[in-house]
């Protein structure tokens, strides 16, 4: 949709007017703005609350209805651990989690749903899509640990354990660069890149906080490998800080651009067709039974030949 601001609306709030425009509502039009769905003369609209000016060009493009309901699909399924309240999943590198625009098929819901045939209701999200049982998420290229909530008891009590930080949560990266100090904290604003709004950056004014502590493990002669405990849960958040910290992951596509492992260690880190990230330990307290659960998923084939090849035979502690 194009819309061209008037005069008298100069100085008006970009979600106020265009949902007034276009007959939406300005939640939707936020959600819009945040995807990078809308322009102001051939530019991503940076925020909701852009002031207006006459004469603008406004270009809004709406994605296609959504789905109401995943579909169940007969598709492999790694379970670590099951029970009435909740199953724990170790996902593969290459699964979506939900379904989304682009992937409204073979996604780890979809499997659930075929398992289970009943998930946790979702709360609701931005987009209108349903998400059963999903209370947090990972990357389609990161591998390892999911918990998923099968009924409203344990959606809720994982929700609130997660908004309070008590869902410990430890990955394993191979990030590029030798400089790296042997541990630390990242401790940053996050938000959505000012340009590419695909990507998330630490480099914004205003975002959300978010914290990783990592330790090296190992060293190579150009990459390390090493632990990271996330203290919040942001969209690509090891990703971003590791990237802004001049240590993008190995094979990451979007924040390590054409960044690739040289010398000896290289056949073995640029044969991985993902980024180098792996949900290693997940630890919580039941959310039902009050017991204090602890699981461990080993790296998935790709990423334990990388580390076996440059690291060798390693404790991962």
């Amino acid at each position: 949709m194009q819309w061209i601001v008037p005069t008298e609306q100069a100085g008006e709030r970009l979600d106020k007017a265009l949902a007034e425009a276009v007959g939406m509502s300005r939640s939707f039009i936020a959600v819009r703005v945040d995807c990078g769905d809308v322009t102001i003369d051939g530019r991503a609209a940076k925020k909701p609350s852009a002031r207006l000016k006459g004469g603008q060009t406004i270009e809004l493009t709406v994605p296609p209805p959504l789905p109401s309901e995943a579909i169940p699909e007969d598709l492999p399924l790694s379970v670590v651990y099951e029970d009435a309240h909740l199953v724990v999943v170790n996902k593969a590198p290459d699964m979506v989690v939900h379904p989304s625009p682009g992937h409204e098929t073979g996604t780890l819901v979809n499997a659930l749903l075929h398992r289970y045939s009943v998930l946790a209701p979702d709360t609701g999200t931005e987009d209108g899509r349903p998400r059963p049982g999903i209370v947090h998420r990972l990357d389609k290229g990161t591998s390892g640990l999911l918990v998923v909530a099968r009924d409203v008891a344990a959606r809720d009590g994982l929700s609130r354990m997660l908004a309070g930080r008590d869902v410990h949560r430890t990955y394993l990266a191979i990030v590029h660069g030798q400089k790296l100090d042997d541990e630390g904290t990242f401790d940053t604003l996050h938000g959505r890149h000012p340009k590419h709004r695909q990507r998330f950056s630490t480099h914004v004014a205003k975002g959300r906080r978010a914290v990783t502590h990592w330790t090296v493990i190992a060293r190579g002669r150009s990459v390390a490998l090493v632990k990271c405990r996330l203290e919040t849960g942001r969209t690509h958040q090891i990703r971003v800080h590791f990237a802004d910290a001049g240590h993008p992951l190995v094979s990451d596509a979007a924040y390590a651009g054409r960044r690739r492992a040289a010398g000896t260690e290289g056949p073995a880190l640029n044969r991985l067709k993902r980024q180098a990230l792996h949900a290693w330990r997940l630890e919580f307290v039941h959310p039902v039974t009050g017991e204090p659960v602890q699981f461990e998923a080993p790296p998935p084939p790709d990423m334990a030949r990388a580390i076996q090849a440059v690291f060798g035979d390693i404790d991962l502690g």
